[in-house]
């Protein structure tokens, strides 16, 4: 057994302990995402990689290809805060705009589709190999998560508050399906990913609005 199948057994469940770690890594990302604190993308660069492994052993191709486009959107996001706290400033966190929204909506539903024919084409997805009408469902929820977390991660760079309310949304399509392929620690810690998503988001736009309250008396 190499280091990437090594793990531990849990009520006679197996643990990786590529999908523990990775998944403790991605927990802190989005407590550090929540203080804005850059070093949300070198930690969330740290998960990726780890959960590579994990979702590469647990045969999940759309979860293999979404770490690692993490961790290209973790160089990105790294990059974009690092601009916009140069000088000592604070991150602006900022709602998306009407047509920023329609965007990212856009992106979400045509990608889907459009990951989704790929996916299937090429067997990325293990759902391809599943009869149908279960293999269909399945191929689309691996290219929605994929795209999803690209979309959010984007706009998490960005600095949009919107980026949380899309994680909600792709949690509640990736926690079934982490359980049903034995990514148990995954699909516990997507779980708790939910709840924090929500302190997250609140967390983001009640900031935005104090500031929104404070600038015009401060120009006063």
């Amino acid at each position: 057994m190499n280091w990437a199948e090594a793990g531990f057994e849990v009520f006679g469940t197996k643990v990786l302990w590529t999908d523990l770690v990775g998944n403790v890594a991605a927990l802190a990302t989005v407590l550090l995402a929540i203080r804005k604190s850059i070093w949300t993308w070198p930690v969330q660069l740290t998960a990726s990689v780890l959960l590579l492994v994990a979702s590469i052993n647990a045969h999940i191709t759309g979860n293999a290809l979404k770490q690692v486009m993490f961790g290209a959107l973790a160089v990105y996001g790294w990059w974009r805060w690092t601009r916009g706290t140069q000088d000592g400033r604070e991150l602006a966190v900022r709602p998306a705009t009407g047509s920023e929204r329609l965007a990212l909506v856009g992106v979400m539903l045509l990608g889907t589709l459009a990951v989704g024919v790929i996916f299937f084409v090429t067997k990325l997805s293990w759902g391809a190999s599943v009869p149908p009408p279960k293999g269909y469902l399945l191929v689309l929820a691996d290219s929605y998560i994929f795209v999803g977390s690209a979309v959010a991660t984007w706009a998490q760079g960005r600095a949009l508050v919107d980026f949380w309310l899309i994680w909600i949304a792709v949690d509640l399509v990736g926690v079934p399906l982490a359980f049903s392929s034995g990514l148990v620690v995954s699909g516990a810690v997507y779980g708790v990913f939910f709840v924090l998503v929500l302190v997250g988001f609140f967390n983001w736009l009640k900031e935005y609005r104090s500031r929104t309250v404070l600038v015009p008396k401060e120009a006063v």
